[in-house]
């Protein structure tokens, strides 16, 4: 089978992954598409590298998660942006109740930092404590005290009502 081939039917298998940290990480369907591009364009890139040390899902979550951070550094040298403090997407009877609770979710997310952003993302995904702290570098104990935290700083952003 052609590589060219290969590859589409890996990103067909990884795109959920690729989409969620893309989601995470961009404000709008644009800056989302850029993304989601430049996180497809560096998997080609090192395609033929991929040893299989680790499994594919966990190659695919680190590449994804540092080009998302790679574009953010960009992005913070060029612009200065606020976040706003109390967003909350308000349910217009066209979303139920758990699609307002995701969409706030994911609100609270954009406002914490962008590595406990990728924490909880991972957390989210259900990755062992062993997969995150592989994918992220850390040691398992320090993905637990650092979730921990996430999901308490979270708590205080999650708008209610």
């Amino acid at each position: 089978m052609p590589q060219q081939k290969i590859f589409k039917l890996f990103i067909d298998q990884h795109t959920s992954i690729i989409s969620k940290i893309c989601r995470a990480y961009s404000n709008d369907d644009q800056e989302f598409e850029d993304y989601f591009q430049e996180v497809t364009l560096q998997l080609w890139k090192s395609f033929n590298t991929f040893r299989g040390e680790s499994k594919a899902s966990t190659w695919v979550y680190r590449i994804a998660l540092n080009v998302c951070l790679s574009q953010i550094r960009k992005r913070k040298k060029r612009i200065k942006t606020t976040v706003l403090e109390h967003t909350q997407i308000k349910d217009e009877g066209n979303n139920n109740e758990r699609e307002v609770q995701i969409a706030n979710l994911y609100v609270a997310i954009k406002k914490i930092k962008e590595t406990d952003r990728a924490l909880i993302l991972l957390y989210l995904e259900d990755k062992s404590y062993k997969e995150i702290a592989e994918i992220m570098g850390l040691t398992v104990s320090n993905v637990g005290a650092k979730i921990n935290r996430i999901k308490t700083q979270l708590k205080k952003l999650i708008p209610y009502g």
